[in-house]
């Protein structure tokens, strides 16, 4: 009898998984293994709302995998030194993965292969499993990137993407082997009270029910806070709970603008981590400096402590950071605003920014959380880096009733219409009747102030 091993790290499907269909033609009988590497904790994973989501997408794997008579075996430890066990425990000839581009997952992967060779076993990588198009596949003349979106995403729609994969009819997993019990998502603790549902099955029902019922009025409503017509998708991508590739197939086949609209997210998607794998170091350094003195001391701590409690005084920014700290998750739109309002408006180092939304997000990761941070700071790839958002109209804008103002700040509810995002033009006793912060910076003052630190006033 020969046996695989296919390790699964961010790649937690049945469905359209290269590595998982390799390992199964290539032997008789396969070992479909994760493991809980402390690494990937002090490596600034183990946030409590992406942990959940980790117990509840490990959950259906183990079951997708039941239906086809086999099962997930979890081991916890030094992933190489669980790795190497199952091998031989397992007299395994070859390990089959995705492939990461962050600087961890490369680190990973090097000292794993090192090991199995050592071992006599081979590690075979596979690309295009957590992104549609693998960083490096598509590179401008004379780069190993590309810096700007446009021109990528034209090279990108040009690729053929390879074809999504059926789930195996069967996975024969062998006797004998020891498995720790699954994580469980009621033992995590300081969970966010909305957090989604996990897993395959749900992010495939996700799918489908958005691509039938909302894709084709995406393209306008995309950024409508309140409508909140986006697919959710993002943690399902994540965890790859749902394929990038089918749903790029999925997106295409159904057309339409709002289609499109849906796949050039995607593209931005796989943008990022095509500069994080050419770029590892901007996980924590700027990807174009700007010589940024950030604020510093009491002043701007208090500043960014009423950011993260949502009490800045400007409700569709304190609106999103109480979604954020509600949902793990946040409407994009929001992410946009209430980062260029710390980063450019309060003029707070976006890395203070980015690790709050770490710590919450269940789509978090590195390539697209820092990678987005940068470009709202303007440290990024953004072609008009010193752009910065007026949360006032932006609010006005995409908020225009200011049912979503209302929805998360209920202590505002009784504001009729837009004037909800202006509460502080109220006067005497009507002012003092809502239990709300003023603002704690004004517009005017927050824009003159990075203007100056940027040279540009």
């Amino acid at each position: 009898m020969t046996v695989s091993v296919v390790l699964f790290t961010s790649d937690l499907r049945v469905h359209d998984h290269p590595p998982l269909r390799a390992a199964v033609e290539a032997a008789d009988e396969v070992v479909p293994l994760f493991v809980r590497d402390p690494a990937v904790d002090r490596a600034g994973f183990a946030a409590p709302n992406r942990l959940a989501f980790l117990a509840d997408c490990l959950a259906g794997l183990d079951a997708g995998l039941e239906e086809r008579g086999g099962r997930l075996i979890v081991r916890g430890g030094d992933l190489v030194t669980e790795v190497c066990a199952v091998v031989r425990r397992a007299e395994a000839d070859e390990v089959h993965m995705s492939a990461g581009y962050s600087a961890f997952a490369r680190a990973r992967e090097a000292r794993l292969r090192e090991a199995l060779e050592s071992a006599g076993c081979r590690l075979y990588v596979h690309d295009a499993v957590t992104t549609a198009v693998p960083p490096g596949d598509v590179t401008p003349q004379g780069s190993d990137h590309y810096a700007v979106f446009t021109p990528y995403h034209k090279r990108w729609s040009a690729e053929q993407l390879r074809s999504p994969l059926a789930a195996p009819r069967a996975v024969r997993v062998p006797l004998g082997l020891r498995s720790e019990p699954l994580p469980d998502r009621s033992s995590v603790a300081e969970v966010s009270e909305g957090l989604a549902t996990g897993g395959e099955a749900e992010g495939r029902r996700r799918l489908g029910s958005w691509l039938s019922r909302h894709v084709d009025t995406y393209e306008k409503t995309h950024d409508d806070l309140e409508g909140d017509e986006t697919s959710r998708l993002s943690p399902y991508l994540h965890f790859g709970a749902v394929s990038p590739t089918e749903a790029v197939h999925r997106a295409r086949a159904r057309g339409g603008p709002g289609a499109d609209a849906f796949v050039r997210q995607l593209c931005w998607r796989d943008f990022h981590h095509q500069v994080l794998a050419a770029r590892p170091e901007t996980a924590v350094e700027d990807y174009r400096p700007r010589l940024d003195h950030w604020r510093r001391g009491q002043e701007a701590q208090a500043d960014l402590d009423a950011w993260r409690e949502g009490r800045t005084g400007y409700p569709v920014v304190d609106a999103a950071m109480r979604q954020l700290a509600h949902e793990g998750w946040m409407h994009n739109r929001g992410r946009l605003l209430t980062a260029s309002f710390l980063a450019k408006t309060l003029y707070v180092d976006w890395r203070e920014g980015a690790r709050h939304f770490l710590g919450l997000l269940v789509d978090g990761d590195v390539a697209n959380n820092q990678l987005n941070w940068q470009w709202v700071a303007g440290t990024g790839t953004d072609t008009r880096p010193h752009r910065v958002l007026n949360p006032v109209l932006q609010g006005k804008r995409y908020d225009p009733d200011g049912a979503y103002v209302r929805r998360w700040i209920p202590e505002l509810a009784e504001l009729p219409g837009s004037s909800i995002h202006e509460p502080w033009r109220l006067k005497g006793l009507d002012r003092a009747s809502y239990d709300y912060p003023d603002p704690i910076v004004d517009l005017a003052d927050g824009l003159a102030r990075f203007r100056h630190a940027r040279g540009r006033d």
